[in-house]
């Protein structure tokens, strides 16, 4: 079992420290699902690049602007799905946030799809 709390002070200390200003760490890998922390020192961004088939982030601390189709700034708490759309992230204060993926969609049987 992963220990949010830890893994935030641990990936911002690393993102501070790192010449490239941020880290990553994946909690979660369960078939394609995946969920990782990552952290971002202020002023540094991952440049622009696809989302997978799902995404969504997470702010678990600071605060980011996502560029995209409709750039937003999201703070502390806030949750918002990823796009289709070639997007970036910037940290405009140190930052962490949990990146939630979805790799792959086909079907493994593995939850019964519900008949509405």
């Amino acid at each position: 079992m992963a220990d949010l709390d830890e893994a935030i002070q641990t990936a911002i200390k690393r993102a501070r420290e790192a010449a490239n200003g941020r880290h990553a760490e994946r909690l979660v890998h369960d078939g394609p699902l995946r969920q990782t922390v990552i952290a971002l020192a202020q002023g540094t961004s991952l440049g622009e690049h696809n989302s997978p088939p799902a995404a969504s982030i997470h702010v678990l601390r600071g605060r980011l602007r996502v560029t995209g189709q409709d750039p937003v700034e999201l703070v502390d708490g806030q949750l918002e799905s990823l796009t289709h759309h070639r997007h970036s992230v910037e940290a405009l204060e140190n930052s962490v946030f949990l990146l939630t993926t979805v790799t792959s969609q086909h079907d493994t049987g593995s939850h019964p799809q519900i008949q509405l």
